[in-house]
C-alpha cells in the first residue's frame, strides 16, 4: 500500500499540475528572490499535504471501525457506488452547463479564503491547507483507497505518501505554472471519469466477496470464526 500511495500521487500529479497550474501561477510572489519564492512554495505544498494527512486520518478511522464491526464489504460496495456516481457526474458535467456552474459556485468561497491568506504573513501554509480541500478527482481516488487501509494511522500514512508523490511536479508547477500546463496538455477530462468508473466497479466487485483472486477475494472465507466483543 505504501508504494501504491506514492505512485498514485506521482502519476496523479500530472492531472493536478494541469488543473492547478493557473492557481499556482497566481500566487503573489512575483519579483521576490528565488530562495524566498521556493520557501513560500514549500510552505504552500506542506499545508496541502498536511490536509491530505488529516483526511487520511478520517478515512482510516472509518476503515478501522468497519474492520471492528465487520463492515468491510458494505464499505467497499458503498465506496464503489460513490465512485461510479462521481464518474457519471463528471461525464454529465461536460454536457450540462448547470453542473459546471454549480461546481464553480461551491468552490468560490474556498478560493476566496485562500486569496485572503495568501496576502497575510505566513499565509502560504494556510492557503495550502485550504488547497487540500479543493475538489480533486485524484484525491477522491486516494481517499477511496485509504478506506481499505484498516487503521487510523495507516489511512493517514497512505494520504501523506500520496501527497508526497504529488510534490515534485506540483512544486515545479508552482514555480513555472504556465509552462507546465502547456507541456502537459493531455485529455485528463476524458480519462479521469473513466478511471472513476473502473475503480468504482473494482470496489463493488471487491465487496461482493465472489472469491475471484485479486479482483474479488473472499473477505470472510467460509468456515471462518468471527469473534465479537
Amino acid at each position: 500500500m505504501t508504494y501504491l500511495a506514492f505512485f498514485m500521487g506521482l502519476l496523479g500529479s500530472l492531472h493536478c499540475a494541469v488543473m492547478c497550474g493557473p492557481l499556482m501561477l497566481a500566487l503573489p510572489d512575483k519579483g521576490k528572490p528565488p530562495l524566498t519564492l521556493l520557501f513560500h512554495r514549500l510552505l504552500y505544498q506542506a499545508g496541502r499535504i498536511l490536509t491530505y494527512g488529516f483526511l487520511g486520518l478520517l478515512a482510516g478511522l472509518i476503515s478501522s471501525g468497519s474492520v471492528m464491526k465487520g463492515w468491510q464489504q458494505q464499505i467497499s460496495i458503498f465506496t464503489g457506488i460513490l465512485l461510479l456516481a462521481m464518474g457519471v457526474y463528471h461525464l454529465a458535467g461536460r454536457h450540462i452547463p448547470a453542473i459546471a456552474q454549480r461546481q464553480q459556485a461551491l468552490v468560490a468561497p474556498l478560493l476566496n479564503r485562500m486569496g485572503y491568506w495568501l496576502y497575510r504573513p505566513g499565509g502560504n501554509f494556510m492557503a495550502g491547507m485550504l488547497n487540500g480541500l479543493l475538489p480533486c478527482g485524484m484525491v477522491y481516488l486516494a481517499l477511496a483507497s485509504a478506506l481499505s487501509t484498516g487503521s487510523l494511522l495507516n489511512g493517514a500514512q497512505f494520504m501523506l505518501l500520496f501527497g508526497l508523490g504529488t510534490l515534485p511536479l506540483m512544486l515545479t508547477a508552482g514555480i513555472a505554472g504556465s509552462f507546465i500546463k502547456n507541456k502537459l496538455r493531455l485529455r485528463f477530462n476524458t480519462w479521469l471519469p473513466m478511471l472513476f468508473l473502473v475503480m468504482g466497479c473494482w470496489f463493488v466487485l471487491r465487496g461482493a466477496n465472489l472469491d475471484i483472486p485479486f479482483l474479488s477475494p473472499l473477505l470472510y472465507p467460509e468456515g471462518a470464526i468471527h469473534c465479537k466483543p
